[in-house]
């Protein structure tokens, strides 16, 4: 099966559905590190079959960024989905590989039971407290953090950096993906990654900026063709903006 593929440095882009190109990937990955679609806006049908920009985003911000897709699966759909991109990312995965995955509040409790259900070791969670920057809700609660839950391909030795249990930093501004995280939380995740990272869920490639700071090698998987060129072009000006780091 022939794939839209780009290679840029040590980081190796794919254009697709990350269940149709994860089978054709070779394994060994030392970490798994993604953002994929919550499926969390709205409960109905209806609600969640709205755009992402209409869920997601207040209506000063609408059409400032490219839809994305995924989204409007209902809780059992989502649950089956995760298990299946989970257990073939686990496939590709070196022993003792760490997985990171990102949820909000919503979809933290499914996506630990698919985690489990894929064959990964759950570890633990991790907030990243977006700080006062978060959308505000008059009479209400802010919704001020999101979560990564973290495991491992099977038993993992205590050994390497120690990486923080906790982040808290701001949404970044601007943003290239209206779901957007900063690059120095992506950074602060691979602390103790040594080796390649898979990213089925790349977005605008926010990881893999991360992961070209570090100098680790990169796979990222992007369904949307906008947000492909998107990280195409952030890499490719990273390499650019860097070159005593691509020598």
């Amino acid at each position: 099966m022939c794939f839209d593929t780009e290679v840029i440095g040590n980081a190796t882009l794919y254009h697709g559905d990350a269940l149709e190109i994860l089978p054709a990937l070779q394994g060994g990955f030392a970490a798994v590190l993604c953002d994929p679609p919550y499926c969390s806006g709205g409960v109905t049908v209806a609600e969640k079959a709205r755009d992402t920009s209409s869920k997601y985003q207040s209506s000063e911000h609408k059409g400032l960024y490219p839809e994305f897709a995924g989204d409007a699966r209902d809780q059992r759909s989502f649950l089956t989905w995760s298990m299946l991109w989970l257990g073939r990312a686990r496939a590709l995965a070196a022993p003792g590989a760490l997985i990171a995955v990102f949820s909000d509040w919503r979809q933290l409790p499914t996506t630990t039971d698919a985690l489990q259900c894929a064959g990964w070791v759950w570890r633990g969670i991790i907030p990243w407290d977006k700080t006062e920057s978060s959308r505000p809700q008059k009479g209400r609660y802010r919704h001020q953090a999101e979560f990564v839950i973290w495991g491992t391909n099977g038993a993992r030795p205590f050994a390497g950096p120690i990486a923080p249990g906790a982040f808290r930093m701001p949404i970044p501004r601007p943003k290239h993906h209206m779901a957007g995280k900063p690059v120095a939380l992506m950074e602060g995740l691979l602390m103790p990654v040594e080796g390649a990272v898979l990213d089925p869920f790349m977005g605008s490639g926010t990881v893999g900026l991360a992961c070209a700071a570090r100098g680790l090698p990169y796979v990222g998987i992007e369904f949307e063709r906008a947000y492909f060129e998107i990280a195409k072009a952030r890499l490719k000006q990273w390499r650019s903006d860097c070159p005593a780091e691509t020598t």
